[in-house]
């Protein structure tokens, strides 16, 4: 019987308007018929003369065509839900999922199995017995790997999968050489952790053990991107089975480990150092087949899934300054936990970057190391969805869920998702299932909250034991290979053991080295020197021309037209408001070879609307970005709008910042205080990580500050919780008053030898202030003050002396003047951190015939920086404060109420009686 037969006998009207509709939109048909369809080659005859319905025919398909449509949607069941029917645990049953893919369920009986069926061309296997097509779904779909993409919308993608699934029906299939040297990296992930365990007994680890099957997977993975261009591989991952990743994959010697074991000191003498299972690395390999990769593991904190954002900055970061041709040559893996995937919301955040301009890095590799259980929880109690991994179906990525104790499996998997990566670009999930031999750490005790899961466990062999077994079966090796590959490595590290007995001190390795070899550490003296921030009047006046002129070819709104043109205006003028200053201070870097980046919620025009630093053509909407038509030589401008996340992109611009110490890397918030959402970020990394990891980090944080009626949550940019996370030599934090030093600050942000990161509290009133101006010549030849003094007053007449930062400047100048009060002095201090103290000092030596000094703020006493003045500053125990009460929230809700306060401070600093603040 011709294959075609049972199909031309079907001249029916619903198969044949289905396949018509399938040839007019192949897309519009469900995926079951799409498949049956794309497997048959149809003449035009199938369906009457030409394609045309044959009149009259029978609506009744025959029942042979019927049993094929049942084989199609079995097929389509297990390529939709063959997953939940894996053999993926390696400790413990699956739960069980309805309906099951039994073939009673497709219309299909056992009588069938024997029947030869055509649907087999879908698989690519050709004409088979319906027992052969189910052995073969049952092999690519319900073994060792479960694999979930049918959810995918690009047919392309989709048919990419199922062709790399066909191969080998989705089994592993190693040469005799390749299967050695999995079992060599499987036998260091086991020895290592065997080794620590015996040496440092009770000791914290975060061992490996239930998954070690991730540093062969790892191995393959770098060995075959190199193959396919990679140059770079950054990785970002907690702390289980981190330590034999540094050791066994980044190169980092075990001797260096064993020392940070020992608790040594370290050798550099004002360094707070990490735990060892915190640490980053970065090296070079020389895979087997002689190409050279880095490689990069950065460093993290104990919120485990902070990394992920940093990592995906680290690589774009790289993308950008070296492979800007080619992103997927720098390749970000992040390893996750089962719990925390599941669980932190940052992961959506860093997943929903991951196609966007500004963010994406061409695809990250998602590992999951899934232990079942988060320290004690079990993980029907983590989450609410079927797998952790359900987060990456938000971006339609393929999920592959596989058995951590079938190393081959693992590999296999890993060098699947590697060539998903590498072909379109896109995220993709591998959800590596084992378990977790001990408690969350070595001493903790895991019976206590799963005691039927632990009793598995302890019976249960090791992946190495597991893996050479089934190499012996197959003849490959013996037993006494194995005892050797053992005793080989374990004999390797009795050696640096002893080694790092020698050594009296750690000695912490510098992440990211050969980045930062330009760049010096430095302590706060150094801090506080100047940095030569100034630029030549022509160079300033060429900068503002570009920048003042649209294309003459393209229509703007007529208000962005004129906005542009005003810059132009304002530079002739010698009146540079905020907005200008900070376009000036981005041009004269650009022009010197830095690049500028800058992300954030609306950064592109500026929630205020004064940056306009991109441009949209009326009718097109094309984007003219000025800032990057400076010179042929300058460097490259980023801006971009952000998703609207704080921690995620936070994360993301550090991260970006850490590896490219050349740009001027810019978060900006678009309400002070909404960086709150990053508080993980600030904590962890921004405040401490030169601390923690020697690593040097100058991103800017701009965050819009000051109390305009506009509510608790558009006042504050919460100064005071920055300020106490300032400490030595950590930070700067600064709150400019005039145009000119933005400019300078910004430009010493590049122009020193070393990196800190800075807090900027930035002005909304103050774009549009009519007194907030600088002149070309402050801009050229000015520099960064730490403390503006008060021209404008006669010191020998000043009774009143006030010291304060920020805008609250401009509310009391104003009030001075409707005084006529010329007795009272305003010192404006522009760095809070760290603070000119000496400078501070001298201003009250100048005034010391004056007894009543203020600290004025338009903060709550319990905000703001008046905390921060007493810890730094012992003479400001006797200032008089002026400023709001304390209070829960940073500002009223009501602006008559608001006004009505901050009128009240400011009454108050001029006049110690009026102290009406107190009652508001």
């Amino acid at each position: 019987m011709d294959k075609y037969s049972f199909l031309n006998a079907a001249h029916t009207a619903y198969f044949a308007d289905l396949y018509e509709q399938y040839q007019t939109n192949p897309d519009s048909v469900e995926p079951s018929w799409r498949a049956f369809f794309q497997g048959y080659d149809f003449g035009s005859d199938s369906f009457g003369v030409d394609g045309d319905l044959v009149e009259g025919v029978s609506t009744q398909i025959p029942e042979h065509l019927q049993k094929e449509f049942q084989v199609v949607k079995l097929i389509d069941g297990y390529r939709t839900r063959g997953h939940l029917f894996t053999k993926t645990n390696p400790v413990r049953e699956r739960r069980k999922y309805e309906p099951t893919l039994d073939i009673e369920n497709f219309g299909l009986v056992q009588a069938d199995l024997d029947k030869t069926f055509n649907a087999g061309e879908i698989l690519s296997i050709g004409a088979q017995t319906l027992r052969e097509i189910i052995k073969h779904l049952e092999s690519i779909y319900c073994d060792a790997i479960g694999t979930e993409y049918m959810y995918i919308r690009k047919p392309e993608e989709i048919q990419w999968i199922q062709n790399k699934l066909n191969i080998n029906d989705n089994q592993p299939n190693f040469s005799v050489d390749r299967k050695k040297h999995i079992l060599k990296k499987l036998n260091e992930a086991v020895s290592f952790e065997s080794f620590l365990h015996t040496k440092y007994v009770g000791q914290k680890r975060f061992s490996l053990e239930g998954g070690e099957s991730l540093i062969p997977g790892l191995d393959a993975m770098i060995e075959k991107a190199a193959e396919l261009g990679v140059k770079e591989f950054v990785m970002g991952m907690a702390h289980r089975g981190r330590l034999s990743t540094l050791t066994n994959i980044f190169g980092k010697s075990a001797k260096d480990i064993f020392s940070e074991f020992d608790g040594k000191d370290y050798e550099q003498e004002v360094f707070d150092g990490d735990v060892k299972y915190h640490l980053g690395w970065t090296s070079n390999r020389k895979t087997d087949t002689g190409k050279e990769i880095n490689l990069s593991i950065a460093p993290n904190p104990s919120h485990l899934e902070t990394v992920g954002a940093v990592v995906e900055g680290i690589v774009r970061a790289k993308q950008d300054n070296y492979y800007s041709e080619d992103f997927s040559k720098v390749l970000p893996i992040v390893v996750h936990g089962d719990a925390a995937i599941a669980g932190q919301g940052l992961i959506y955040e860093v997943v929903q970057m991951a196609q966007l301009d500004g963010y994406k890095t061409n695809g990250t590799i998602h590992v999951v190391v899934n232990n079942q259980v988060g320290f004690t929880t079990n993980y029907l109690d983590a989450r609410s969805s079927t797998y952790c991994t359900d987060i990456g179906k938000v971006t339609l990525s393929p999920v592959l869920h596989v058995n951590a104790d079938d190393t081959e499996a693992v590999v296999h998997a890993m060098l699947f998702a590697l060539d998903f990566r590498m072909k379109f670009k896109r995220d993709v999930f591998i959800d590596l299932l084992g378990y977790r031999k001990y408690g969350h750490n070595e001493g903790d005790e895991p019976r206590f909250t799963q005691p039927k899961l632990y009793k598995a466990i302890a019976k249960h062999a090791n992946p190495r034991d597991i893996y050479a077994e089934k190499l012996i079966a197959q003849g490959i090796i013996d037993k006494a290979y194995v005892k050797q590959l053992e005793k080989d490595y374990k004999s390797s590290l009795e050696v640096k053991l002893e080694d790092s007995r020698k050594e009296d001190k750690t000695v912490i390795t510098a992440f990211m080295e050969e980045e930062w070899k330009a760049y010096t550490q430095v302590d706060e003296s150094k801090m506080m020197e100047a940095v030569n921030t100034t630029t030549s009047s022509k160079t300033l006046a060429q900068i503002a021309k570009v920048l003042s002129n649209l294309p003459k070819d393209k229509k703007f709104i007529r208000k962005i037209e004129r906005l542009i043109n005003e810059r132009q205006k304002m530079f002739d003028e010698n009146r540079l408001d905020w907005a200008m200053a900070e376009h000036l201070a981005y041009g004269t870097l650009l022009e010197e070879g830095y690049n500028v980046r800058i992300s954030g919620q609306d950064v592109e025009r500026g929630t205020f609307s004064h940056r306009h630093a991109v441009v949209k053509v009326e009718d097109s909407e094309e984007e003219i970005v000025l800032h990057n038509q400076i010179s042929d030589k300058q460097g490259q401008f980023y801006i971009y709008n952000s998703l609207l996340s704080e921690y995620g992109v936070v994360g993301f611009d550090y991260g970006y910042a850490m590896a490219s110490p050349k740009t001027l890397t810019i978060w900006e918030a678009q309400f002070g205080d909404f960086s709150n959402g990053a508080q993980i970020m600030l904590d962890q990394y921004i405040s401490a990580g030169e601390d923690k990891w020697k690593t040097q980090n100058g991103l800017v944080m701009l965050l819009p500050h000051g109390y305009e009626a506009q509510g608790a949550e558009h006042s504050s940019a919460r100064m005071e919780r920055y300020l106490q996370l300032c400490a030595k030599d950590n930070m700067f934090v600064a709150d400019c008053t005039t145009p000119a030093n933005l400019f300078h600050l910004l430009r010493r942000q590049m122009k020193s030898n070393y990196r800190k990161p800075l807090i900027v509290f930035t002005p909304k009133s103050l774009l549009r202030h009519p007194k907030c101006v600088s002149t070309v010549e402050d801009l050229a030849n000015g520099s960064f003050q730490t403390l503006i003094e008060d021209t404008s007053v006669n010191v020998n007449k000043v009774k009143t002396l006030v010291f304060l930062t920020g805008k609250f400047y401009y509310d009391l100048d104003d009030e001075r003047e409707n005084l006529k009060r010329k007795d009272v002095a305003l010192i404006r201090i522009e760095q809070l951190f760290p603070l000119p103290t000496a400078k501070i000092k001298a201003v009250l030596n100048k005034y010391k015939h004056v007894e009543d000094v203020v600290w004025a703020q338009e903060e709550p006493r319990n905000m703001g920086a008046y905390s921060h003045m007493l810890m730094h500053l012992d003479e400001a125990k006797t200032f008089r404060l002026a400023s709001r009460r304390p209070y829960g929230a940073p500002a009223a809700g009501s602006s008559v109420r608001s006004k009505k306060r901050h009128k009240g401070v400011i009454d108050f600093v001029f006049d110690k009686t009026k102290n009406n603040q107190r009652k508001a």
